[in-house]
């Protein structure tokens, strides 16, 4: 698991205008965005890629370095840009976003936010455009859930065309752009700094310093309780020396760069903090010496940790329960 610090949430922006120079809105919009957000970065394709000719390596290298991907892009018929329609074939490849091992996207916060000319009234089952904008991005929708990130709510605005002396007034629709700009600020800000958001990248931060179970295990130590009660397969262990214990059986019983797979996590909030139910699919290897005498394992077990968050955002884990489940 890539490992990031738990108070940063890089975002990266796509701009799939394929002439940045002449947008009224997107250009408003991207300003907003590198004015609110903490840690942005945006790559607009138009200058980037004039010749359509995608350095893929460079896209998903950035793509790979983000915790929150948003496309932007003005809605070219029902559909994007020619040119980000590029960017999508090429850098969303088999093995990178999908496939046996396209897993490099999982779990990553996605958003579309785009820019529409027609007014809203005209994509309903009775206007001349007969769909719903949220049925004509179904495509995608799917784009994002093969690719296994999270797909949030899009944000869009219409009316977003200006035409001197015929259609808008240019101070109307730039002040659409910015209200959409701070829509889209908002919930960005609503998946990567409220508490839940905190947690699921905390999970992920937990199981990826035990993919390589490091000899120190100070890591750990600075979030577990003093008073950490953990009840694991191997029996119930109490306080820092209960953790250190059960530690040294993990590591000399796996090897390092074994593979945490979460794949459920459910929060709840309890009167003590928060209650996490996690579903994790464990897959290492062992050493012969090891009671599993050097075999490959496969597993899946329940987690149910009891935790607190303080408000600089650090997590203290006060109880840790796995059961393994029986097939």
């Amino acid at each position: 698991m890539t490992m990031k610090k738990m108070n940063m949430s890089k975002t990266v922006v796509i701009s799939g205008h394929p002439n940045l120079e002449e947008s009224y809105t997107n250009t408003v919009i991207l300003d907003a965005l590198q004015n609110g957000l903490d840690d942005v970065s945006v790559r607009r394709l138009d200058t980037l890629y004039p010749d359509y000719k995608i350095d893929v390596e460079a896209e998903q290298q950035a793509l790979i370095e983000a915790d929150v991907i948003v496309l932007q892009f003005p809605f070219y018929w029902y559909s994007v840009p020619a040119l980000m329609k590029k960017w999508l074939d090429d850098v969303m490849a088999f093995n990178f976003a999908y496939g046996p091992e396209g897993d490099k996207l999982k779990g990553k916060e996605f958003f579309l936010s785009f820019t529409v000319g027609g007014p809203s009234e005209s994509y309903d089952p009775l206007g001349y455009n007969h769909f719903t904008i949220e049925q004509l991005v179904f495509p995608l929708q799917q784009t994002a859930y093969l690719a296994g990130v999270k797909y949030n709510k899009p944000v869009y605005t219409h009316r977003m065309v200006y035409i001197p002396n015929v259609y808008n007034e240019l101070e109307e629709v730039q002040a659409r752009a910015n209200d959409h700009a701070e829509r889209l600020i908002a919930s960005i800000r609503q998946v990567t700094e409220s508490d839940e958001a905190r947690l699921h990248r905390f999970v992920a931060e937990w199981f990826g310093q035990f993919d390589q179970l490091p000899e120190q295990s100070d890591y750990f130590l600075e979030h577990l309780s003093e008073k950490v009660e953990m009840t694991m397969p191997e029996g119930k262990f109490i306080g820092h020396s209960g953790f250190e214990d059960w530690y040294a059986i993990a590591r000399a019983t796996f090897k390092p760069n074994c593979d945490h797979d979460v794949e459920q996590l459910a929060i709840k909030k309890v009167e003590q903090g928060y209650q996490l139910d996690l579903r994790i699919r464990l897959k290492a290897d062992t050493y012969s010496n090891s009671l599993l005498k050097g075999e490959s394992l496969e597993l899946s077990v329940n987690e149910t940790w009891q935790l607190s968050l303080d408000d600089q955002g650090k997590v203290t884990i006060h109880e840790y329960l796995v059961t393994p489940l029986v097939s």
